[in-house]
């Protein structure tokens, strides 16, 4: 009985839950892609695991998940104002510490990584924002590594001009 499936009881469980090791069989599993948290700077522990079980993901993960896609939405609507636009971002606060990514494979992910990070700290916006490629060769193949900084800070989108 010590394959058996513990939301089931089915007698095949060829899987194993990664919270509780608990086996589990392929009709109750829960997967989880591998790039599901990959804008968190470090995965916890319980949400690196691809298997779960029911139990273990409703308690423990499907919350977690859905705070994470709430982040990603409000990092989708972050307002985002260049270093060059010093005119337009002038009286916005800058005591914030500033954020940084790098090794991002495109301008789109470096902005909304950065973008992420402003979300899950509270902030609607991110000024002083400088992003730069770098080329990187292998033989005759070409591709750009992309890096980025940005202040995080609240902006009153009431006083902002369009």
């Amino acid at each position: 009985m010590e394959n058996s499936c513990c939301s089931c009881f089915s007698a095949k469980a060829p899987l194993e839950c990664g919270i509780c090791k608990s086996a589990v069989c392929k009709k109750c599993a829960q997967f989880l892609e591998e790039d599901s948290f990959s804008f968190l700077a470090k995965i916890p522990q319980d949400l690196s695991f691809n298997v779960y079980c029911p139990q273990c993901f409703d308690a423990k993960v499907a919350p977690e998940l859905d705070s994470y896609n709430d982040t990603m939405e409000r990092a989708k609507s972050i307002m985002v104002f260049f270093k060059d636009q010093g005119k337009e971002s002038r009286l916005m606060s800058r005591k914030e510490p500033p954020v940084q990514v790098v090794d991002c494979a495109d301008r789109e992910e470096t902005l909304l990584r950065l973008a992420f990070f402003a979300a899950k700290a509270n902030y609607n916006g991110l000024v002083d924002a400088e992003l730069t490629s770098k080329k990187i060769r292998e033989g005759s193949y070409q591709t750009h590594k992309w890096s980025g900084t940005a202040i995080p800070t609240h902006i009153d989108p009431k006083k902002v001009n369009r």
